[in-house]
């Protein structure tokens, strides 16, 4: 039994021993949420909700479609909207990946973040709160943000860090604002799909480089480094990529010369069934003529290479030529930390430290990060599971690991108190007052957390729970605002709804846990099921007439009659097997059961439908070679009839999003309608006819056999994974993966 919770920062400890504790990692097997698959290899860190992700967004076979998003997004915007408005409900104390900051030159204490898929934020407080900066029809998804001497705002959009589960949510270009980030102008670069960094020329407002990174999935597209000498009304492509996958990730301009630019390429990309993260394209590269012309740096730095992986570039200010980079390989290993002291013409390794090495996590990709203090060269953090510090030029190592949350991704020092710098992290924006090298302070007001579920109950309309990325099970309750009551990424979260202090929570790989108090004690289920393989995102429902009957499902159907304490398998392998990919593909992702006691209906990751009208005796194949089911929902007068919910991006291809059968299987009715061509993640069937569907470009409403309408107005184009609704007090609650919760209130 687990008395209260494991903090975040001690994540991979606490993960680990729970996967022994569960029987799903032998003892001294590899930790930090791990899952291994068919041919050995283990997937863990950040890499898994990257995989959840991708393998759930896209085809069998094929590759996500370029602007997939943004299509489905603009048919949404098409489709007429009912009356009624959402309301945020939180968390605004949790926070979430930030992936960039900027700030004000003009305006003291003002500082920019831009949140990995939850939009631009705008603090004048010295990031104490954020108040929204970038629009709420626009994609939410980020990756840089930047300030010009002018106090011109640049965003650019699309996350470059290959991870998390908010990559297949690519961005729309560069965009530009003159007014603080209250309206918004296009400002090209539409293909890049993501965008690594962009930089202002001290000298000039106008002169702005950007760092195109592309999609991670197709080839092709805006990349390398542009060039804009009018603010970013055209752009000149100053630094071309090798090879179609690689893009630049980097650049920055010499504070102390700045004709001197360095660029940072990196070399990746996601096939169907393999992922790469290094290659011959990697590189640090350097223009001395303001970006016309460039030469890639070598004299010392490893040689281009199929294992180059991600590098992080530090340049110092106080000492003119000093550089630093952090250098990983293409499995996300550490490949050493190197110095330069003539402005990267030679490099020296420096001895390998091992808690800088250690910081990384096996997943270096996911940083690329070194900051140096811009008034002491030897002083220098870099970016990893940990802050990472240096007091002494990269020669030792030290590692914060309590006072701020895990997975370090961006920093800025504030010129107008040099000892004040900003830290963006997974868990939101810190404030240091000390150069980053001791009293953090995190902002009380970041609503931008990405759910993955919600958990309400009847009993008690204030009460809520849900899984998040990065920041583990929360709930409203048990404190004076949203608190964390289970480590590891959140996943799956159910409140009894007799007895609200009956709360169930989740982490990577279906490790589950029960509590009786309201989550202040959780006790592990896990190790009593049976399953080879279990989801990122493992199915856990209560029996809709008896909540202490339970449904758990890995790649069988596991069923409890105890409200979780013991567990019996009561189908065979539901699914097509294991795939060649890392991630544990063959597992169900949906469990329905009906008002009769006996029918249960099952859905999997590799597009089959099932339903047994026995408990399990016998099961019935009713669909295949679908896309990933993400829900299906039983009718509650009707056993035989219940909807199947559908995800992936289709590129032009007819398939269906959301389907109906009224006889068990035997036909199929295609519901999608005017839907826009996007996954549906969840689908709610209420009273009156009225059916919801929630999709990555928001919630739809049909009622009756009329068309699909957007749902109110007052919420983001943020993505809506999940949906809870409560009809003896009309709300419908969701789960928003940038935005936190939101609530309807229904007929």
């Amino acid at each position: 039994m687990l008395r209260g919770r494991p903090t975040r920062t001690a994540q991979w400890a606490v993960i680990g021993a729970a996967l022994v504790t569960a029987g799903l990692l032998a003892p001294g097997s590899q930790t930090a949420g791990a899952a291994t698959a068919a041919d050995g290899d283990v997937l863990r860190g950040p890499a898994a909700p990257a995989e959840y992700s991708y393998l759930q967004k896209k085809i069998p076979g094929e590759p996500l479609p370029r602007h997939a998003y943004e299509s489905a997004a603009s048919e949404a915007a098409e489709l007429p909207r009912t009356s009624g408005r959402w309301k945020p409900l939180g968390p605004t104390n949790i926070g979430g990946r930030i992936v960039d900051l900027a700030l004000d030159p003009q305006d003291a204490d003002t500082v920019y973040a831009a949140a990995a898929s939850g939009g631009l934020w705008r603090s004048t407080n010295a990031g104490r709160t954020f108040s929204p900066a970038w629009p709420a029809r626009q994609t939410q998804a980020m990756g840089a943000v930047a300030t010009s001497s002018d106090g011109t705002l640049y965003a650019g959009t699309g996350e470059p860090n290959p991870g998390g589960g908010s990559l297949t949510y690519e961005g729309t270009g560069v965009y530009r604002s003159t007014d603080d980030g209250k309206t918004w102008k296009s400002a090209g670069l539409r293909d890049s799909g993501t965008v690594g960094a962009l930089r202002a020329d001290p000298r000039d407002p106008r002169r702005i480089f950007a760092a195109a990174a592309g999609s991670l999935y197709v080839p092709g597209g805006d990349r390398g480094v542009y060039l804009s000498e009018n603010a970013g009304k055209s752009w000149r492509h100053v630094l071309d990529v090798p090879n179609e996958f690689t893009g630049a990730v980097d650049v920055q301009i010499d504070p102390a010369d700045p004709d001197r630019v360095y660029a940072v390429m990196w070399d990746r990309r996601r096939e169907p069934d393999k992922r790469t993260y290094g290659g011959t394209g990697s590189g640090v590269f350097r223009s001395d003529d303001g970006g016309s012309t460039w030469r890639r740096l070598g004299g010392g730095l490893p040689a281009s290479g199929p294992d180059t992986g991600r590098i992080g570039l530090g340049v110092a200010a106080s000492e003119p030529g000093r550089l630093y980079a952090l250098v990983g390989d293409a499995k996300g290993g550490f490949a050493g930390f190197f110095t330069s002291a003539d402005a990267g013409d030679s490099w020296t390794r420096l001895p390998d430290d091992s808690k800088l090495a250690q910081s990384q996590g096996g997943f270096s990709w996911w940083f690329g990060k070194v900051w140096v203090d811009p008034d002491d060269a030897r002083h220098v953090h870099a970016a990893g599971v940990a802050l990472m510090t240096s007091k002494d030029g990269g020669a030792s190592w030290t590692g914060e690991s309590q006072a701020v949350h895990v997975d370090q991704h961006a920093m800025v020092w504030d010129p107008r108190r040099p000892s004040r710098v900003y830290l963006g992290n997974d868990g939101g924006v810190y404030r240091s007052e000390a150069d980053g090298d001791r009293g953090w302070t995190k902002a009380t007001y970041m609503p931008w957390t990405q759910l993955y579920s919600v958990a309400t109950t009847p009993q008690d309309t204030g009460r809520i729970s849900g899984g998040a990325q990065d920041n583990g099970s929360l709930r409203s309750w048990g404190g004076a605002a949203f608190n964390e009551y289970l480590g590891g990424d959140g996943l799956q979260n159910l409140i009894n709804p007799a007895d609200r202090e009956n709360v169930y929570a989740c982490y990577q790989y279906g490790n589950c846990a029960r509590s009786t108090d309201g989550g202040n004690a959780m006790t592990y289920f896990t190790q009593a099921t049976t399953s080879d393989r279990r989801n990122w995102f493992t199915p856990l429902q209560f029996d809709p007439v008896n909540p202490r009957v339970m449904y758990y499902g890995g790649n069988r159907l596991n069923r409890s009659t105890d409200g979780g304490a013991t567990w019996q398998p009561i189908s065979p392998d539901l699914t097509g097997g294991p795939s060649r990919d890392n991630y544990p593909y063959g597992t169900l992702t949906t469990v329905a059961a009906a008002r009769d006691g006996r029918t249960v209906w099952a859905g999997t990751d590799d597009g089959r439908v099932w339903v047994t009208r026995d408990l399990g005796a016998n099961w019935t194949k009713v669909l295949e070679g679908q896309p990933w089911v993400t829900r299906v929902v039983v009718d509650p007068k009707d056993p035989e009839t219940a909807y199947v919910a559908l995800s992936g991006y289709r590129s032009g291809e007819a398939q269906p999003h959301l389907l109906r059968t009224t006889d068990a299987g035997a036909s199929w009715t295609d519901l999608s309608g005017n839907l826009p061509q996007a996954p549906v993640n969840d689908v709610v069937l209420a009273g009156g006819g009225r059916l919801y569907a929630a999709t990555d470009q928001g919630v739809f409403i049909r009622n009756g056999s009329r068309g699909w309408r957007r749902l109110g107005g007052g919420m983001p184009l943020v993505p809506v994974d999940d949906l809870d609704y409560d009809a003896r007090n009309h709300r419908l609650v969701a789960a928003t993966f940038g935005r936190g919760f939101y609530e309807f209130r229904t007929p």
